[in-house]
This record gives structure tokens, C-alpha cells and sequence, in this order.
């Protein structure tokens, strides 16, 4: 039984209606020794508390697309095919350009999503990834009158533990932005969530791994071709954006930073620089690894600062100390906006700065040359 599905939500509260049946039933019929009376009560409790919880769990889980199954949940699931030393720009010597055409299906995820998010599963050319991404088209895309338009793309990152569903189902970005889309307030972008928990038991923190991972090439070249192939998405820089939360936005910042030459924004809320304050992060475990996918290290250790801009939210240690850091380190033309987001480190806060995120997005993208004409109507 699916850990997500209906079905196994619908078993876990029939399990908790009986676990609260039984002790009403059965608690002054215990026969026995002390002993054995006490041990059986003390069972039903126990059964009453675990059901309880498993409610709880499927319920949040559902909510926030933690963990998209059984082997998901219990660190089994491994995305990574191969993991080749790719070099520095995480190509292994190929060129994008010469990349084969991807041919890939799509089919619309199950419900409570938006019936408009479509997934596929895709092998990636480069990275040696093979995991789900999901894409939905704003309701602009299928108009005649935008048939000669690219659309700019914003990919989505979701923390860790996580999944492509967390920003459908947890921050609601797509029933948030299409109102706002169809009314010209928010630019028409094509969302875009990959998986980035590739490994079973660790974060792939958007990082190049030779031997163990290569989730920014994942991300920031399979992926992105896979859009550009298959949709009237823009090309250039000028129209691609990474957004994360938490772990998510330590990878939208760092892959932006390591790539300005594929990206030209970035939001991280509630995001962190240094890997270790991700325990699990594969590259928090080796110094050299740790400085070299720090977005700030990337920054001050660029040959000239990048053409980027930059939006750092949270509060205190939580995202918003790290934009100050990252700000105090920029020069033109990289530009970092700090915002101090009050709210804690939790799915509700995230959700909630969606539209302001999308309007800085948009009117950073109107001043972006050829993306600028996906957004006039």
C-alpha cells in the first residue's frame, strides 16, 4: 500500500478509531494476573498513541510532500546511476549544444494536486540521475495569442527531507500564482520542481560528487534542457530562476552562483550557506567539499562578480544572517535584497511569502531584455 495514497491515510484513521474502541471495549474485561492486566492495558495505550501518531505523520506528509514512499521514507531509495568527475563546469567536457534531443512522457500526477502538474521521469545525459520532475504550464502557455511567446522558468527546490510535490502541496505555489498570473500581476513563469533528494540516506545538497553524486548538473543541465526541449521555455539566462526553501534555497543560491552563464536569479528562504548546518549533507563531511559549495565562498572566490540578482529571506540565523553575509560580499553587478520574513522555519511561512517572491521575480525579469516580452500582454 502506497504511503501517500488515500487508501493507506483512510487505514491509518480507521486503525486509530479502533485503537480508541478497544480500551472502552475490552479495558475492564482483562482477565489474568496483575501482571498480565497491566501489560495488556498497557499494550491498547501504546496502540492508541502509535495510531495516533501514524495519523499525524500520513497527514503531514501528505500536506508537505516529505516523502514520496515506503523506500523514500526509509533511506532505500537511490537516484544516482553513475557519478562521473564532471570537472568544474560539470559537463565532463561536453557541450549543451551537442546534447541529444530528450524524448520524454508526461502524465498528470495523482491527486489532491493541481490537475495542470504534469511529471515525467527522466535519465539524466549528463548527471548519471534518473528521478521525477514535475512541470506545470501557467495558463497563459495554451493561448493563441501566446503562441509565438518563450515562457521564462523558475525550477523549484524543496528542503530536505522532501519532494517535486512540496511546493504544489505544501506552499500551494500553483493555486497561489495562476489568479495572479491571469491578472498580469505575477510574469507567466513555467514552474519546474526536480527531485533533489537523490541519495537514500544523505542530502545531495545540489552538489557534484565524483563517486557519490552529480546533483548540480542534474539540476542545472539535464533538467534544464529537458524544459527546453519539450517547451517554449526561454533559452537564456535572462529567463531561468532557482527557488528554494531551507535546503532548497541553499541549492537555488549555489547553483545560480556556480552558473550565471544558465541562471540570472535566485530566492533562498530560510536558506543556509555553509553545508553543515545540513547534518546529512554529503559535502558538509569534507572541508574542501564544504568551502567549495558554500554560495558565499562561490561569490567572493568568483574570477568577476556574476551578473545576478539574489533575494535572501528569513530571520535571524534562519536565512536572513546569510543574506546579510552574502550582500556585504557583492559588487555590481551582483545585487543580494535581504528581507527579514518573521514565522519560523515552517511550510506555513513559506507558503506565505510565494506571491511576494513571484513579484520580485517578475519585476526583475521585466528588466531582463528578450525574457521581458513573456510578461506584456
Amino acid at each position: 500500500m502506497s504511503l501517500t495514497g488515500t487508501p493507506f491515510f483512510v487505514t491509518a484513521i480507521a486503525l486509530a478509531v479502533l485503537a480508541v474502541a478497544l480500551p472502552l471495549a475490552l479495558w475492564g474485561r482483562v482477565r489474568g494476573p496483575l501482571l498480565v492486566r497491566g501489560l495488556a492495558r498497557l499494550a491498547m495505550v501504546g496502540f492508541a498513541q502509535v495510531t495516533a501518531m501514524l495519523v499525524v505523520f500520513v497527514a503531514v506528509n501528505n500536506a508537505n510532500g516529505l516523502f514520496s514512499g515506503w523506500d523514500d521514507l526509509l533511506g532505500r531509495e537511490d537516484h544516482v546511476d553513475a557519478a562521473l568527475d564532471l570537472g568544474p563546469d560539470g559537463l565532463g567536457g561536453r557541450r549543451i549544444a551537442e546534447l541529444p534531443r530528450t524524448e520524454q512522457t508526461f502524465r498528470p500526477v495523482a491527486a489532491p494536486l493541481d490537475g495542470r502538474v504534469r511529471t515525467t521521469l527522466l535519465e539524466g545525459q549528463v548527471s548519471g540521475v534518473t528521478a521525477e520532475v514535475y512541470v506545470w504550464l501557467p495558463p497563459q502557455y495554451d493561448d493563441p495569442a501566446y503562441r509565438n511567446v518563450r515562457f521564462p522558468v523558475v525550477e523549484l527546490f524543496s528542503g530536505y527531507p522532501g519532494t517535486p510535490s512540496s511546493w504544489f502541496a505544501g506552499l500551494h505555489v500553483t493555486e497561489q500564482l495562476e489568479p495572479l498570473m491571469r491578472d498580469g500581476r505575477v510574469a507567466p513563469f513555467i514552474l519546474v520542481a526536480p527531485r533533489t533528494k537523490l541519495l537514500g540516506d544523505a542530502d545531495a545538497g545540489c552538489a557534484n560528487v565524483p563517486g557519490v553524486v552529480n546533483a548540480e548538473t542534474w539540476v542545472s543541465v539535464d533538467v534544464r534542457k529537458m524544459v527546453t526541449d519539450h517547451f517554449r521555455a526561454v533559452t537564456t539566462p535572462d529567463g531561468w530562476a532557482a527557488a528554494g526553501f531551507s535546503a532548497g534555497g541553499h541549492c537555488a543560491a549555489k547553483v545560480a552562483l556556480a552558473h550565471p552563464d544558465r541562471y540570472r536569479y535566485a530566492v533562498s528562504m530560510s536558506g543556509y550557506n555553509d553545508p553543515a548546518a545540513e547534518p546529512d549533507s554529503v559535502t558538509a563531511r569534507d572541508p574542501a567539499l564544504r568551502r567549495a559549495n558554500n554560495p558565499l565562498t562561490l561569490l567572493r572566490d568568483a574570477p568577476a562578480p556574476p551578473r545576478l540578482s539574489l533575494l535572501y529571506t528569513g530571520d535571524g540565523d534562519d536565512g536572513y544572517r546569510q543574506g546579510l553575509d552574502l550582500r556585504a560580499a557583492a559588487r555590481p553587478p551582483t545585487r543580494v535584497e535581504v528581507r527579514r520574513v518573521v514565522g519560523g522555519h515552517r511550510t506555513s511561512t513559506w507558503a506565505g511569502e510565494v506571491p511576494a517572491v513571484f513579484t520580485w521575480l517578475t519585476e526583475r525579469l521585466e528588466g531582463a531584455g528578450a525574457a521581458a516580452s513573456s510578461v506584456r500582454r
